[in-house]
């Protein structure tokens, strides 16, 4: 059986041997034509003229198209049809397409895009979340606020309270393979698209509006992507549209593929925040009441930025009970990239403002924030109450209080069944030596001036579904041919987390056959239609269910084949270790195929797949939005320069919980990459524009990512030993996003090193940066 077996990746050889086709490496028909933007170098502004006559005049160019020149639709929004192509009448950020040039060459197209001479009545930019929320520019007509409870009065009766508040910085998806696509024109005005794309039916969607055409004269083939992290959900429509559209007009295959500056200029980014909190809470920690506001910077156009901003809201609990809550968002225009899906899509920033409350709470008490988080929890799995450590200086908890029996709702009426992280939590600290290691660390910081180091743990409750209940389907196409070799094609798309191979694992344990027998093939919207996006975690849940689904059905026909050849029960014919056994004879699965095949049996079939048991209404904020939570800890220790700002991650033990699950290698991978990612986010990744708009991290030369040394030296990664409750394949749990989250561990361990320096919060700001670490050490020092 191939299931849970720690298998390397499907395509590791190719990737590392650089054969690995992606777009950029599709072999293009002769007479393929390149294509450029030309950009705005404005962040707000009326356009007065575009003079492109020197563009036109250019070596190589065949073709300059403004938006007039596009035959039907100029929309590439994922959502409100307020993103066009190119611009009409205003620019709305620097970066922003203002036409495009079709030439014979990449470079010949990207020369002659800097060619144009554009007049435009520039006026006044809003580019922060101040500036936003002052000229009350926003996607909603105000604040969605989702809740429980009486807030005001709960508030009023807590013991402590504390007001605070986190800004939390965007981040750069930095994916290895830049946003990319081909359109081949076919007859008929049918279109074959190879697009970069997590969202393969998005793409066709879109290419068919501009076009004047229905979907099916739209194919949409992504084999693979070097790195998504949500940047290709929807950011990959504009190339794509484009190149259908200059293929379209020109009736030969166009190209495009950005250059990384202009990937970056023109492409959106994790949303950044502002969180502002109110608590209330008992001496020991214990939260009663608690009032945030999360202010959110969408850039200028909406894009994905509502379900964005929901799922920060539904996450803004993380793991901990809150009695009495008020959670209110605003979602701000800026004129910046309009900022979209990142690995976590919103749920990051939510739990960041969660933890940092805690955290802020446990140093205003002088308690370990470890003990803060535990007694917060939510009910444990099966018990009655969440377990609370009784130490003597604490008053005993009230044994009447009605709370006890109702920790396990959520803000939003969803009941929490499968709540571990108290077990978790043990193991994982008596694995990682906690407490013996937070000792050694006081006393270490008190003998050293110039060098604090600093512990923390933190957990991840993280909901796993799309919030938009739609686009929790998969559908999967096997075919079994008559050599017993195996085709597959589902709608999740690849972007090197493996899901390839654990599809194809699923599919070989059904038939009870080797790898070998298996070949999945690119992701084709020809093949699987109105595919959802590989996003919120969920390609392994909805694609393997579907192919499970598609090879029962072949097994059961093939199983009542052979049970009426050898006068047996189909349930008595057995598929397993390449074989397939009846009573009366063992066959090959070859031979099976074969005789199946001989038989006039279908050997091909569709699956079909949605989640089921969830229901939500966002305006409500109501209803149970996720199938399961996947949960993980992290303690991570680190150590700072006083003098500089500079730090370094020293050690990380990780527990992380997936399940039963279907590749622990693959698994560990996802954890380890996103721990780094997610850390990479809240410590050094930086993202800068100037006044004017223009954003100034735009290469590798000035936006710091993770390296290899950058990784914790020692670096400790365990799965958590249980099944998924929910039925999900094989008992599995996501494990694309929950990980990234480890890594706010990171980012409070460098807070709790800074607050080594003084006796006052140092209220570290996000990323932390050496210039924050520097500020949040003068705070700890008054």
């Amino acid at each position: 059986m191939s299931i849970a077996k720690p298998l390397p990746h499907d395509a590791a050889v190719l990737h590392v041997t650089g054969q690995a086709r992606y777009v950029d490496d599709v072999p293009v028909p002769a007479g393929c034509l390149h294509l450029a933007f030309g950009l705005s170098d404005i962040a707000s502004g009326r356009i007065v003229s575009v003079n492109l006559e020197a563009v036109r005049a250019s070596p190589g160019v065949r073709k300059v198209l403004t938006a007039p020149d596009l035959p039907f639709a100029n929309d590439v929004s994922p959502s409100a049809h307020d993103e066009p192509l190119l611009a009409i009448n205003r620019v709305h950020y620097v970066g922003q397409p203002l036409f495009l040039v079709v030439a014979d060459s990449h470079l010949q197209a990207r020369l002659a895009a800097r060619l144009a001479q554009v007049e435009i009545d520039a006026d006044q930019p809003l580019l922060t979340l101040d500036e936003a929320l002052a000229a009350d520019s926003r996607f909603e007509d105000g604040p969605r606020v989702y809740g429980r409870g009486d807030v005001k009065d709960a508030m009023c009766s807590a013991p402590c309270r504390l007001q605070g508040q986190i800004r939390i910085g965007g981040q750069e998806h930095f994916y290895l393979e830049g946003q990319a696509a081909l359109a081949v024109p076919g007859e008929g005005g049918d279109m074959h698209v190879h697009s970069s794309t997590q969202h393969p039916t998005e793409i066709q969607h879109k290419v068919a509006d501009a076009l004047g055409q229905p979907m099916h004269a739209v194919r949409v083939e992504t084999r693979r992507m070097g790195g998504g992290f949500g940047g290709k959900e929807s950011q990959g429509n504009a190339l794509a549209v484009a190149c259908a559209v200059a293929a379209h007009l020109m009736n030969k295959p166009c190209k495009m593929r950005y250059d990384r500056d202009d990937d970056m200029i023109i492409t959106g980014k994790r949303h950044d925040f502002r969180i502002d909190y109110d608590v209330g809470f008992h001496v020991d920690g214990r939260i009663i009441a608690l009032d945030v506001q999360q202010f959110t910077r969408c850039g200028w156009a909406q894009d994905l930025s509502l379900p964005v901003a929901d799922r920060a809201m539904l996450h803004a609990d993380n793991a901990y009970f809150l009695p009495a809550v008020r959670i209110e968002s605003h979602r701000l225009k800026t004129n910046t990239q309009s900022a979209t899906a990142f690995r976590g899509f919103g749920g990051p920033q939510g739990m960041l403002g969660m933890e940092r409350i805690i955290d802020h709470v446990a140093a205003h008490l002088k308690l370990d924030p470890l003990r803060v988080r535990e007694r917060n929890y939510y009910q444990k799995e099966g018990g009655l109450s969440a377990p609370r450590l009784q130490e003597p200086q604490l008053p005993p908890e009230d044994v009447s209080d009605p709370e006890r029996e109702t920790r396990n709702t959520t803000p939003y009426g969803q009941v929490v069944q499968d709540f571990i992280l108290h077990d978790l939590t043990n193991k994982l600290v008596a694995a990682a030596d906690y407490s013996d290691r937070r000792e050694a660390i006081e006393a270490w910081n008190s003998e050293n001036e110039l060098l604090k180091k600093g512990i923390a743990f933190s957990p991840v409750k993280f909901g796993i579904s799309f919030t938009l209940t739609h686009l929790n389907q998969a559908g999967a196409l096997v075919h079994v041919y008559q050599d017993g070799s195996i085709h597959l094609n589902h709608g999740g798309t690849e972007m090197g987390q493996g899901l390839f191979q654990k599809v194809a694992q699923v599919a070989a344990s059904r038939f009870g056959v080797g790898l070998d027998s298996v070949r999945i093939t690119p992701t084709d919207t020809a093949k699987v239609p109105n595919t959802s996006a590989t996003a919120a975690s969920s390609g392994s849940d909805l694609n393997g269910m579907a192919v499970k689904l598609a090879c029962d059905d072949i097994r059961c026909r093939m199983a009542c084949h052979l049970a009426l050849l050898h006068q047996c029960r189909p349930d008595e014919v057995r598929f397993r270790d390449g074989h397939v056994e009846t009573p009366g004879k063992i066959y090959t699965f070859a031979e099976a195929a074969q005789s199946a095949y001989m038989g006039r049996v279908s050997l091909s079939a569709t699956g079909f797949y949605k989640t089921p048991d969830i229901s939500w209404d966002r305006i409500k904020g109501k209803g149970r939005p996720f199938f399961y939570f996947a949960y993980g800890a992290a303690i991570t220790e680190v150590v700072i320069d006083t003098l500089t700002g500079e730090n370094r991650i020293l050690r990380a033990d990780i527990l992380h919980d997936a399940g039963a699950s279907l590749n622990p290698a693959l698994d560990r991978g996802q954890i380890e990459g996103g721990y780094v990612q997610g850390a990479g986010w809240l410590t050094m990744e930086e993202l800068v524009w100037d006044d004017a708009g223009r954003l100034k991290t735009h290469a590798p030369s000035t936006y710091k990512i993770p390296a290899c040394s950058d990784r914790p030296e020692i670096f400790n990664v365990t799965l958590w030993d249980g099944e998924n409750k929910a039925d999900t394949i094989y008992k599995s749990k996501a494990v694309g996003e929950p990980p990234l989250m480890l890594g706010m561990s990171a980012f409070f361990a460098i807070s709790d090193a800074c607050a080594a320096c003084g006796a006052n919060y140092p209220d570290l700001q996000a990323p932390a940066t050496p210039e924050q670490i520097m500020a949040a050490i003068g705070r700890a020092r008054g």
